[in-house]
């Protein structure tokens, strides 16, 4: 069975930074919020990188997709072809649903049909949501990871702070959080499902 660990990070488009008037700004703490919103919402933000894995083989090395939003994607879809299960923390509800949509907006046509139906483990499985069984409970990668006695991929980085490393240039800062997100998520899955290694 091919598994696909992907995370993704994402920053807002150069379009809904100046429409709010954010584009050559000092960001105030103010803005912090709408930056947020910004950054989530695939209407509003574009892809920075994608972070995979592919297993087997077992610990095979975390890659990371960058440069231009199209060709990310592009290359995404040609990586996701023969995958049997997409996994990754909250991918049902933000990356794998991101993807998707940022394909509609560059008229990328995904070359094979993911289902993403709810309260089933395959092709998707979320961390997050298997986790909780699909409950209320939405528990972050770094509190599931320290719950499991995994070390945390946010001790220098962390969501919130990706945009301000993006407009500091500290790409590859950006990149090697991502990859750690994913290789983190490799070794949760590997919780949650009582398999040692692949």
């Amino acid at each position: 069975m091919k598994i696909f660990f992907f995370d993704i990070e994402t920053v807002p488009t150069d379009q809904s930074l100046q429409d709010n008037g954010l584009l050559d700004s000092q960001i105030k703490l103010d803005e912090a919020e709408l930056l947020k919103k910004l950054s989530l919402s695939a209407a509003t933000a574009r892809i920075l990188c994608l972070a995979y894995a592919i297993d087997p083989p077992a610990d095979s090395p975390v890659h990371v997709l960058e440069g231009e939003e199209k060709a990310i994607i592009q290359n995404f879809w040609k990586l996701a072809m023969d995958v049997n299960l997409f996994v990754g923390h909250n991918i049902l509800d933000f990356d794998l649903r991101f993807i998707w949509q940022r394909s509609i907006i560059h008229q990328i046509k995904p070359p094979r049909d993911i289902p993403f139906t709810r309260f089933r483990n395959n092709p998707i499985y979320d961390t997050m949501q298997e986790w909780s069984k699909w409950g209320r409970e939405h528990a972050s990668l770094d509190s599931l990871a320290k719950a499991l006695g995994i070390p945390s991929p946010k001790e220098n980085l962390d969501g919130s702070k990706v945009y301000p490393y993006y407009r500091a240039g500290k790409l590859t800062e950006i990149y090697e959080y991502c990859k750690r997100d994913v290789d983190t998520a490799r070794q949760v899955y590997r919780r949650l499902t009582f398999a040692k290694s692949l």
